[in-house]
């Protein structure tokens, strides 16, 4: 190999070192973290990931034991400094699901669980050093923020609903913002995520398939939804994007009512879609948390649009197809 050569070679590698980051993740034992866990390793990127279970982690990221999840290292809590110090980003996801059957005690943990964790990773990021403070804190908040309504649009610019989750993400939301102002914070208000192996249409399906394949409820509520793989590229964006800053809602352009949603997936399962399943049956699985899926809000990515974020999936049908092929 040439001189010239040889310094264009260099060159490359210390633009690829520099452009590498090491990403603190919480939460990325859950649906959504799992799939940005594997994206940012497949680009050779750092993961810490940040736990109060290892062996739930060692679970799912056997990285001693095998060679699908080098770079990737887990630490539990008494670790969380030192992984935030020193790491590029921090993602926060955080949270316990809201899709099961609510209590006192559940609806307490759901909103207690996102509070500790986002205020202890905004508390490790305000008290590191300034030459190893993280630049970028992305958070997840949700869609719940808006409230509930059957004919209003909401985007990142609306206000704030009055029922309990939207109580939640504004207290949620409200931790993040105590983040040191030199960080740029990214805001992301996720959707009704769909992938395969979790998310809504986990819990879904079975109940689709019990009651031949109707709708949930009246079917005339707004399913605001996002593909896996768009919400993963969108966290990603915001990661290394300067222009992703503030609120950002994480939904697919095109919002569908629920019966339309139900078609389709009718369609892609080869079922009828004709039956509703009623409020009762709901009610009886998922307890107060029925209002979840019972009622909903028309959400649309303004911010994500005006950023040009480029969505892969637009339609609903187009993503049940790619999900269920």
């Amino acid at each position: 190999m040439d001189l010239a050569a040889s310094e264009i070679l260099l060159t490359f590698c210390r633009l690829l070192q520099a452009s590498q980051m090491t990403v603190s993740v919480t939460g990325a034992t859950g649906f959504i973290g799992r799939r940005l866990v594997q994206r940012l390793q497949a680009d050779n990127h750092q993961v810490r990931v940040l736990t109060r279970s290892r062996s739930k982690a060692e679970l799912i990221f056997p990285g001693k034991k095998t060679r699908f999840f080098p770079g990737v290292m887990i630490a539990e809590e008494p670790q969380w400094r030192d992984c935030i110090q020193g790491s590029t980003a921090v993602v926060n996801l955080a949270g316990t699901p809201i899709g099961t059957r609510w209590s006192s005690e559940i609806k307490k943990e759901i909103k207690e669980s996102r509070i500790r964790v986002t205020s202890k990773v905004v508390d490790l990021i305000n008290e590191s050093p300034e030459g190893v403070r993280p630049s970028v804190l992305v958070s997840a908040t949700a869609l719940g923020y808006y409230g509930t309504s059957e004919t209003e649009v909401f985007d990142e610019s609306s206000p704030s609903g009055n029922d309990y989750l939207a109580e939640v993400c504004r207290e949620w939301e409200g931790t993040a913002l105590k983040v040191n102002k030199d960080v740029r914070l990214a805001l992301i208000r996720i959707g009704i995520v769909l992938g395969k192996d979790g998310g809504a249409l986990a819990k879904m399906i079975p109940l689709f398939m019990m009651f031949a394949g109707g709708p949930l409820g009246s079917g005339q509520q707004w399913f605001s939804w996002i593909h896996l793989d768009d919400i993963v590229n969108l966290i990603y964006e915001a990661l290394s994007n300067p222009s992703y800053r503030g609120v950002i809602n994480g939904t697919a352009p095109n919002p569908v009512r629920l019966a339309e949603m139900c078609d389709h997936l009718g369609n892609v399962l080869g079922r009828p879609s004709w039956l509703p399943v009623p409020e009762f049956a709901l009610k009886a699985v998922l307890g107060e948390g029925a209002f979840v899926v019972l009622e909903g809000q028309r959400v649309v990515p303004a911010r994500a649009k005006e950023l040009g974020f480029p969505f892969k999936y637009r339609y609903v049908k187009d993503a049940l197809k790619a999900i269920m092929s």
